[in-house]
């Protein structure tokens, strides 16, 4: 959904020193492992000190990525679009505590950890946190499912995504033992002068 953003709302908060121990510790209790990130191979993600807002996302929600991912996402959607490529935000920044309760709801509907570790980063390691991801779809295709590889989309972002700094970050067997995600993308730095623009 498109609205105009000439008065975005305000940024959500984000966990001080504190407040982030107590999540990190409420992830524990709720049976994630205390050796999670050794055996996943992932470090823990701080969330950023400032956030751009970069539009609503397909449900309607404000969506939030550090300044510079947010405007290479910018770019990026726009460099598609000239292709006749549209790309619909997800997700993008998600804090600890969010990804606290997305465990707690999983949990309450009866999974058990270990499946729920397989599809989701363990608070405090997503790489949402840090304000540079973002899950995407495209018209025609279910949000979050491995469909979205047999879009147009995907395949425009397989050839042209690195030149604005997103790369995959779960690709099929990917090191960290996480479920294959072709929407799911990061931002690390520019990687071609079309970035820098």
């Amino acid at each position: 959904m498109n609205r105009a953003v000439a008065d975005p709302p305000a940024p959500p908060a984000t966990a001080n020193a504190a407040d982030r121990r107590e999540l990190l510790a409420r992830a524990l209790a709720l049976g994630i492992p205390a050796d999670y990130g050794r055996r996943r191979g992932l470090r823990r993600v701080d969330e950023p000190a400032r956030l751009a807002f970069v539009g609503y996302d397909i449900h309607a929600r404000p969506q939030w990525l550090t300044p510079r991912a947010a405007a290479a996402w910018l770019r990026m959607r726009q460099a598609a679009a000239l292709g006749q490529i549209e790309l619909q935000l997800v997700s993008a920044f998600r804090s600890i505590e969010y990804q606290v309760g997305i465990i707690e709801r999983k949990l309450a509907r009866g999974q058990d950890m270990a499946q729920i570790l397989d599809v989701s980063a363990a608070p405090g390691y997503s790489e949402h946190h840090s304000g540079r991801a973002i899950d995407l779809t495209t018209p025609g295709f279910a949000a979050l499912e491995e469909e979205f590889e047999r879009s147009s989309a995907f395949r425009w972002l397989c050839h042209n995504a690195e030149k604005f700094g997103f790369s995959l970050s779960f690709p099929r067997g990917n090191r960290h033992a996480i479920a294959y995600e072709p929407w799911h993308w990061c931002w690390h730095a520019p990687r071609s002068r079309i970035a820098a623009m």
